[in-house]
């Protein structure tokens, strides 16, 4: 079976959007992001922005929760409730002895934690007023801006920007935001997040639950649907990865396969059995392959990445990215012959679906509902495939051997 590439959300061919070509005030010229520190949802924001053209005209903010001590429990509070009980805390308990329980003695810095953040050097808070006043004080030089968030804790700040100054700002949010999507001019995101929807979903969750399943309705004209994430690896970006990584990867014994393993999430849970799964059939397929590269997300708990660590490092074929240094990722989409990928990253994989290069996945048993709806749709436009470690490097990169 043929790997294929992901097909993309839209192409020169089908034409631009009014708001992004001619005109003066209804043209879009420049672009407002709004992140929550999450690499993953900022890249989808850069990822659309960057194929808009506007790369190089954007102004990025971060939507910046208190940090240290308890504030740690607080997560689970909307943004600007949380932030308020911040203040009241810091105000209640101004004593050292206090501070350091509930705001912690050091602040986090935040830096952009992205290295593909198109060399922006600093980072703003997220500030409503301040972004509607820059839209509205610049609206006659500059023009409408592109408003673009992804996260659940940016979902405030776009639709209470976009009910602020409508006629100012063209509005996206990356992902369901889970409630009305009229506050937003469009809404991109994938198809799976409709899975409650589609036969099974409706199947899987008991009519006693529909009441707080925040998905209960079709997609509206607003609502552009993908099959996975978007992000910032096109061709452009390749090609500059390619000449990037030259030096260390162009002569990498090959067929060189690139091992990207994520970590268990609530919809796809897993453990060390995982870990040992993939190690036993990557020892298989190291016989014929020339060389591999593993790298580990944030999220990898240490005990997976330590069990790979132990049985690889040693290992001549094996190459493991420490963490130190410029991340290898953008590199290793380029140069890589083949991916093999944990079930739970539906960046990693949407990224390495698009270069059209075979992708292989471990893990697929141990998801449920959406990703599980997720990986089907990958699998049925044949873009990727099960890992079993039956894979032979000698003749085609990754081919099954016959049993």
């Amino acid at each position: 079976m043929a790997m294929r590439p992901m097909e993309p959300m839209g192409s020169a061919a089908t034409g631009a959007p009014e708001i992004f070509v001619g005109g003066s005030h209804g043209a879009v010229r420049r672009a407002v992001v709004i992140g929550n520190g999450c690499a993953g949802a900022e890249n989808q924001c850069l990822g659309l922005v960057r194929a808009l053209g506007l790369a190089d005209r954007l102004m990025l903010y971060r939507a910046i929760r208190p940090t240290g001590g308890i504030n740690k429990w607080l997560h689970f509070l909307p943004i600007s409730l949380h932030k308020l009980v911040d203040q009241v805390l810091k105000q209640m308990f101004s004593s050292d002895r206090f501070a350091a329980l509930f705001q912690g003695k050091w602040l986090g810095q935040y830096t952009v934690c992205n290295d593909q953040l198109f060399g922006l050097s600093s980072v703003l808070e997220a500030d409503t007023k301040r972004i509607v006043t820059m839209v509205n004080d610049t609206f006659e030089k500059e023009g409408l801006a592109l408003v673009v968030a992804c996260g659940r804790d940016t979902i405030s700040y776009a639709s209470l920007i976009r009910c602020l100054t409508p006629d100012n700002v063209f509005v996206i949010q990356i992902q369901h935001p889970r409630s009305r999507l009229d506050k937003f001019d469009l809404v991109v995101t994938p198809r799976h997040d409709f899975y409650a929807l589609t036969a099974r979903g409706r199947w899987e969750f008991p009519q006693l639950l529909w009441r707080w399943i925040s998905l209960r309705e079709p997609p509206g004209p607003n609502v552009v649907l993908t099959v996975g994430a978007l992000h910032q690896a096109d061709s452009s970006a390749l090609r500059i990865a390619a000449s990037d990584w030259h030096d260390e990867l162009a002569n990498s014994p090959k067929p060189l396969v690139v091992v990207n393993i994520g970590g268990p999430t609530g919809n796809c849970n897993y453990d060390v059995g995982l870990a040992k799964q993939l190690i036993s059939s990557l020892h298989d397929v190291l016989k014929t392959c020339g060389s591999v590269r593993i790298s580990f997300s944030r999220r990898t708990p240490h005990k997976v990445s330590d069990l790979i660590l132990k049985e690889f490092s040693s290992h001549p074929k094996v190459y493991i990215w420490d963490g130190e240094g410029p991340n290898p990722h953008l590199g290793h989409l380029a140069w890589a012959d083949a991916f093999i990928i944990t079930a739970d990253s539906i960046s990693m994989l949407s990224e390495a679906c698009s270069t059209g290069k075979p992708v292989y996945v471990v893990g697929t048993e141990h998801c449920r509902r959406k990703f599980s709806d997720f990986h089907n749709t990958l699998h049925e436009r044949g873009a990727v495939r099960p890992f079993t470690g039956l894979e032979d490097c000698r003749h085609r990169c990754l081919e099954t051997k016959e049993i």
